[in-house]
């Protein structure tokens, strides 16, 4: 099965109705939309449905980071009070040190000089590249999204572990507790998911996590309720207001 084969359920337009029925009873106050094209033209998008969304929103969205209109792209899009910050797809680039050159460190430089935040997006053979731009810019809001992605299908932990620790340990990056589903198996639950949660939350404590549907691609593997339950099977109860609601509060400024 190809790439758009396995994504053949995901691919339309998904609207705020749709969310709306698919968090209905859930008690979801508030949402972050999270960009899934490169293109700033999804970003504007993601901004006019906006207010259309539950509780105040927020839009994390793209700038083309080799262009050299970048910055002017984030000065004109953080005039928008509901845009929060940026995600390039860095998970789809071939070079994982993608984020470590000169013109790049510039757009870095404008996310902390506008007070937008950084969502990091890659898989474990990230994690070293990451790490070094965690400690070159420090002040910079971060949160890695996926928990970066570990190879749950393939029991792969102990490389992915020990570089979320390392991380945890020498920088203030958040994480965000999504998109786990869709790195297991078919067959997975909740044992097969513990270690990898168990272990994000001891690295950063629950002030730092903060769960994600990752809605509408929690729709291959499952749907946002089911995840939504999961997920809270697997935090402690004591944990759970800063993991659903308060960490992204704080991050993204609601």
């Amino acid at each position: 099965m190809d790439g758009n084969e396995t994504v053949a359920p995901i691919r339309r337009d998904f609207l705020p109705a749709d969310f709306m029925e698919a968090i209905d009873g859930l008690g979801i106050e508030a949402s972050v939309l999270v960009q899934a094209a490169p293109t700033v033209a999804e970003t504007d998008w993601l901004l006019s449905m906006a207010d259309e969304m539950p509780g105040p929103a927020r839009v994390v969205g793209w700038v083309d980071f080799e262009r050299a209109g970048a910055i002017a792209d984030l000065r004109r899009l953080s005039r928008d009070g509901h845009f929060a910050g940026v995600r390039p797809m860095i998970q789809d680039l071939p070079d994982p040190e993608w984020m470590h050159t000169a013109a790049r460190g510039e757009v870095f430089d404008a996310l902390l000089a506008t007070d937008l935040s950084f969502d990091a997006l890659g898989f474990p053979v990230h994690l070293d590249a990451f790490a070094r731009l965690f400690d070159r810019y420090p002040s910079l809001r971060t949160v890695i999204d996926h928990g970066m992605k570990p190879r749950i299908a393939a029991r792969e932990f102990d490389e992915w572990a020990a570089g979320i620790e390392r991380i945890a340990d020498a920088t203030p990056v958040h994480v965000k507790l999504s998109g786990l589903l869709n790195e297991a198996g078919p067959d997975d639950g909740e044992a097969q998911l513990r270690p990898y949660v168990d272990h994000l939350l001891a690295c950063f404590g629950a002030e730092r996590v903060m769960w994600g549907s990752d809605w509408p691609v929690v729709l291959l593997p499952s749907d946002y309720a089911r995840w939504l339950q999961l997920a809270q099977s697997l935090v402690p109860e004591a944990m759970h207001d800063d993991v659903f609601e308060r960490t992204a509060q704080r991050f993204y400024r609601f």
